[in-house]
């Protein structure tokens, strides 16, 4: 395993996200990380980007300890997309996009054809180029959410986090994020995601992490693991999984509002 975490403690201050949680990313895989509201899924890929040190624990990147490397290097291995990623005053979206090229940057190697087009690539994937001299923090939710996309593509790593990639988007452009996610994966990046919609994480990943609670409550194929127990303890919503009409993944179904009062006055 590339990326994995053994033994991890994870808190902000005195509050206590997670004890003793492990996970190891499969290679090769698009990872998605499910789970309520507060159940530690950012709180893990932070720790795995390390954005956020474990109280204890260890996190490993190619077999060695994160920790040990230096700052460029996990950046030259990992890229991260932030749930809320701050942007500096009046920065342009080609700007931004352009940081992500500053692993690849040396001392006697500064900007290059090759950097350019990684940015043009990577704005062209997310639709952001037509908003390429447009100021960052005069966007939309949407178009800002693309233009982190785009940053974090730009870095051109061998794996890549998503910290609620779909965000503040419309059902359009989250299809579209997926669909690239998917055909990244497809080209041999290591994608590991945090997403809420679980019919979207069914669809498109191809190894799913269950958590509550800050523990793992099932992690596998979502073929193998998606079922109306595994939703009920995850998120306590009764349902039914039947096969997606497009793909045939999983897809979940909740129990209408009002067979669910039935099921509750006569139980």
């Amino acid at each position: 395993m590339r990326l994995s975490g053994a033994g991890l403690t994870l808190a902000y201050d005195n509050r206590l996200v997670a004890s003793d949680l492990s996970v190891e990313i499969p290679d090769g895989s698009f990872t998605v990380i499910i789970g309520p509201n507060a159940c530690g899924k950012s709180t893990l890929l932070r720790a795995l980007a390390r954005m956020l040190k474990p109280k204890a624990g260890t996190v490993h990147l190619d077999g060695q300890l994160i920790t040990s490397l230096p700052t460029k290097e996990v950046a030259r291995r990992l890229g991260l997309l932030p749930q809320s990623a701050v942007v500096p005053d009046g920065i342009t979206v080609a700007d931004l996009v352009g940081r992500g090229r500053y692993p690849h940057q040396r001392l006697m190697r500064q900007w290059s054809s090759a950097d350019a087009a990684a940015v043009a690539s990577a704005m062209a994937a997310t639709d952001v180029t037509d908003l390429a001299e447009r100021r960052v923090d005069e966007l939309s939710g949407g178009q800002r959410q693309r233009a982190w996309l785009a940053m974090a593509l730009a870095q051109e790593t061998p794996i890549l986090l998503l910290d609620e990639p779909t965000t503040f988007l419309d059902i359009s452009h989250q299809i579209e994020v997926l669909d690239l996610c998917a055909d990244l994966h497809e080209e041999g990046r290591t994608l590991v995601a945090v997403l809420h919609d679980l019919n979207q994480a069914c669809r498109y990943a191809t190894h799913l992490i269950a958590m509550r609670d800050g523990r793992i409550v099932a992690e596998g194929d979502p073929m193998e693991i998606v079922t109306p127990g595994l939703v009920e303890e995850v998120f306590e919503v009764r349902c039914e999984v039947i096969p997606d009409p497009q793909t045939g993944t999983p897809m979940i179904v909740p129990e209408a509002r009002t067979r669910a009062r039935a099921t509750a006055r006569f139980s």
